[in-house]
């Protein structure tokens, strides 16, 4: 079986250039997402929650972040739950969360793995595209 790097670098650079171009303050948050990879999946989703109300331009960045990882994992023969929350639904919440924790733990492994590629890839990125404003 061969090497697929499933564009992982090519999406970053776009995730970093849509969130300039919406604000470009929200660059910083490409730090706080490779941190977090280490808390897991179900606290990296749930951030974009966390900063929706007060911080919608932040929480946008960490959302797309998300569809990209479950995107390529797709890609890759994973499925990795994606469904749209409102946040105000708790039942919501929990179900996604649900999702989430009863995942394969080989997926998961192999999840975390692309989504802590993908996360050094945006830091990267991050640092070329960051203007003195941010």
């Amino acid at each position: 079986m061969a090497w697929k790097s499933y564009g992982l670098d090519r999406t970053a650079q776009q995730l970093v250039i849509n969130a300039k171009k919406r604000d470009e303050k929200s660059l910083n948050q490409s730090y706080k997402m490779r941190m977090s990879v280490a808390y897991g999946l179900e606290r990296f989703w749930g951030e974009h929650l966390r900063l929706k109300a007060k911080e919608p331009e932040k929480a946008e960045y960490w959302k797309a972040t998300w569809d990209a990882l479950a995107a390529i994992m797709k890609k890759a023969g994973v499925e990795i739950p994606n469904d749209a929350v409102n946040l105000n639904n708790v039942e919501q919440i929990q179900t996604m969360s649900d999702k989430l924790w009863q995942l394969d733990i080989n997926d998961q492994r192999v999840a975390l793995a692309v989504l802590t590629q993908l996360c050094d890839c945006i830091v990267w990125w991050t640092q070329r595209y960051k203007g003195e404003k941010s």
